[in-house]
């Protein structure tokens, strides 16, 4: 593996849009790890340069033990993409603290405790780079049924400019990239819409890649990507 192959931890890597985003950057030369629950992943092989592990993102603690085995392994880490998420689908009424929690957990602390974890990592060299995969949810609130999610969402995409702020005078630029329905089991659980008129997950993946190269003097806080039309997005 060339010493100057940038290395990326991928949250969420095993199916959707975390496959995807694998897929992509293995295409464009980046060095991997990739952390899925069931700690394997079918967009790319395992190997030299793509390291898989086991990370369930409920699990306080194993951000920590993620970053250590990645920096062990590549001895670098120049981005991360918290891809992984969870959506509970239920109104703000109907729903039990127990759903807020559960979402909150994944979609909010684990991403900022992985952050945390691989900080000192991306402020090593200039140029580190994140990436939030929130919503459109996390703009706006769409329907009664998303707005639980929503209510997490926007807290993710809080996170994604907190960061952004956090890291700017060390090189850390922050995106949260904000799809509406990918064509993903989440987004089929939600809309009757064809998974063919949705945006696609390698099209998302598409948007994290740019937001990853994109030099120091072209930060982009915001990506947002939709299939049908909206007033704003």
């Amino acid at each position: 593996m060339s010493a100057v192959r940038k290395v990326a931890l991928v949250s969420g890597a095993n199916r959707g849009i975390g496959a995807a985003v694998a897929a992509r950057l293995a295409a464009d030369g980046w060095a991997l790890s990739l952390g899925a629950r069931s700690g394997a992943v079918d967009a790319v092989a395992p190997g030299p340069t793509v390291h898989v592990r086991a990370y369930d993102a409920t699990a306080e603690g194993s951000e920590a033990a993620w970053v250590a085995e990645a920096l062990d392994r590549f001895g670098r880490i120049d981005a991360v993409v918290a891809n992984a998420g969870l959506l509970i689908a239920k109104d703000v009424v109907a729903a039990e603290d127990a759903d807020l929690d559960a979402m909150l957990d994944v979609n909010v602390k684990a991403p900022r405790r992985l952050i945390k974890a691989a900080w000192p990592a991306l402020t090593a060299h200039g140029h580190g780079r994140v990436v939030v995969v929130a919503s459109l949810s996390g703009k706006r609130v769409k329907s009664a049924k998303s707005g639980l999610y929503a209510m997490t969402k926007h807290a993710a995409l809080a996170l994604a400019h907190a960061v952004r702020h956090a890291g700017w005078a060390q090189g850390v630029r922050a995106t949260a990239v904000c799809p509406g329905f990918v064509a993903t089991d989440m987004a089929r659980g939600l809309s009757a819409m064809p998974p063919s008129a949705m945006t696609r997950p390698e099209d998302v993946a598409r948007l994290v890649a740019l937001a990853l190269d994109l030099p120091n003097e072209a930060s982009v806080a915001e990506l947002a990507v939709n299939c049908q039309a909206e007033d704003s997005f």
